[in-house]
């Protein structure tokens, strides 16, 4: 991304996550929300409707959200792209946003951060990610996540931050156990599409903004995953 310096930020934490892909880099101005060490996190626009249907495209990146099944190129481009845009324009630094290397500019992913679904309840908010296949391991999904949760405990008026990642999805669980959120429960799936794992439910993680107060007064300087 033109003009985008790379930027060193320290974000507090209470605990020490192919099918051949297009990836198009968006070589222009856009709404930055959030820089990390590796990370720009930016609002989306009409012009990453490749970059999300290649994300979208790829069976692992799918294996538990639905299963393997790719999002067809109109859904995204008639239903999931204007949801985006819409909410922008209601929220102060909630939604879903796009998650681009800070170095190259490169399209990575995305993060959300937002009330939950059916809910208007600002302080109480879901974090979420979805990130392509070659970033795995490599320790963006805790850095970006971390930095979410930081913005917002300090800057917004978040008073708890909450995640539901399907419960055989363990590396998305060591994620959010990395960023301090602990398990509260387990439900049963009710999803439509056919999930591996699904037997075992869906599980809920949280973190309340009074014990990422606490765990984070005494952390130190931590390292990506």
């Amino acid at each position: 991304m033109t003009g985008v310096t790379l930027l060193s930020s320290f974000f507090p934490s209470a605990v020490a996550f192919l099918p051949c892909i297009l990836v198009v880099v968006i070589n222009r101005d856009t709404h930055i929300i959030l820089k990390t060490a590796r990370l720009v996190i930016r609002q989306f626009t009409e012009d990453d409707l490749d970059n999300l249907f290649s994300l979208n495209s790829d069976p692992q990146v799918m294996r538990y959200l639905t299963g393997g099944r790719p999002t067809p190129r109109e859904e995204i481009r008639d239903r999931i792209i204007p949801f985006h845009l819409s909410v922008y324009d209601r929220l102060d630094r909630l939604g879903t946003w796009a998650a681009e290397s800070a170095a190259t500019g490169e399209f990575l992913g995305w993060f959300h951060f937002r009330p939950g679904h059916g809910s208007d309840d600002l302080t109480d908010i879901e974090l979420g990610y979805r990130l392509r296949r070659s970033t795995w391991n490599k320790g963006y999904a805790t850095e970006g996540s971390r930095a979410l949760v930081s913005m917002g405990f300090t800057d917004l008026d978040v008073e708890r931050v909450f995640a539901l990642p399907m419960a055989a999805n363990t590396a998305s669980r060591r994620v959010l156990e990395k960023c301090g959120l602990t398990l509260v429960r387990t439900t049963p799936y009710e999803g439509a599409d056919a999930i591996e794992g699904s037997e075992h439910g869906e599980a809920e993680y949280a973190l309340t903004k009074p014990e990422w107060e606490s765990r984070a007064g005494h952390a130190g300087t931590i390292q990506p995953r």
